[in-house]
Parts: structure tokens; sequence; C-alpha cells
């Protein structure tokens, strides 16, 4: 599907405040929610437009220890990996990377204890070589 600028404005909308009806998406592109309602659809259906979700501020839930956490795999075994840290519940995104890591995890845990017993899973995976460890400081 070629994309054209009203595509792409109503894409720039929903990517920020995905709630919005097509009446006010609609308003902030300048064309009718009618039109709206059919190119959501068009890109819906084409998988442009995969899911919808909310963003969460994971410390008004209780989640005060958000990690960035750089992960090297065994050649191969990328797939194998990310399927099981994917799987717990405290992971909230994972991303495949180049360079020195293979993927990159980010995740909430509630204290350090429950980030610690998370981390020491990770290492009895099969095929995970090494991790390295980052903070979050905050999110945008």
């Amino acid at each position: 599907m070629e994309l054209d600028t009203t595509d792409k404005e109503i894409l720039n909308v929903l990517s920020k405040e995905a709630k919005l009806s097509f009446r006010e998406i609609a308003k902030k592109v300048g064309i009718s929610p009618a039109t709206v309602m059919n190119r959501v659809r068009l890109l819906e259906q084409n998988g442009i437009i995969k899911r919808y979700s909310a963003s969460i501020d994971y410390e008004k839930v209780g989640y005060d220890v958000g990690v960035v956490i750089h992960v090297r795999v065994s050649k191969g075994r990328l797939m194998d990996v990310e399927k099981k840290i994917a799987s717990d519940p405290h992971v909230v995104s994972l991303y495949d990377i180049t360079g020195h890591f293979d993927a990159i995890v980010v995740a909430y845990f509630k204290n350090r204890r429950a980030l610690d017993n998370f981390l020491k899973k990770i290492q009895t995976f099969d095929f995970v070589e090494r991790y390295f460890l980052q903070s979050q400081k905050s999110y945008y």
C-alpha cells in the first residue's frame, strides 16, 4: 500500500493519541470523519496499523524499577531466547538489534529483588552468553 500525505498525517495523530475518535482525528487532519474511518480501516487491513496500545506510567502502578537489558545470544538461537524472555510478565518490549548485543529488553519491576530474580532467570537460559543492564531514568 502506497501512503500519501493524508495517511501519514492520520498515522502521526494516532501514534500520539490512539484513543481519539474519527471526528477528532478529522479535525486535526482537515478531512471528513468518513474519510478518516475508511483510511484507518485500510491501514489496519494492510497491516500498517498492527494494534493500539496504552502508554503506561509504570511508577503509578507500583513498578518503580525500569530497566533496559542488552542481551548477547549464541548464533542462531535468538528466537529461542526471545520467546522465553518475552513470556515474562515484566517484559514490555523486546527488540532485535545489531552490534555487540542481539536484543534489547525493556522491563519494569516492583523492586530490586524482583529485578534480581529476573536476571538470575535469564542467566539460566541456554544460549544467553551475557547481558548488560541499564537503569531507566525517565520515559517520554
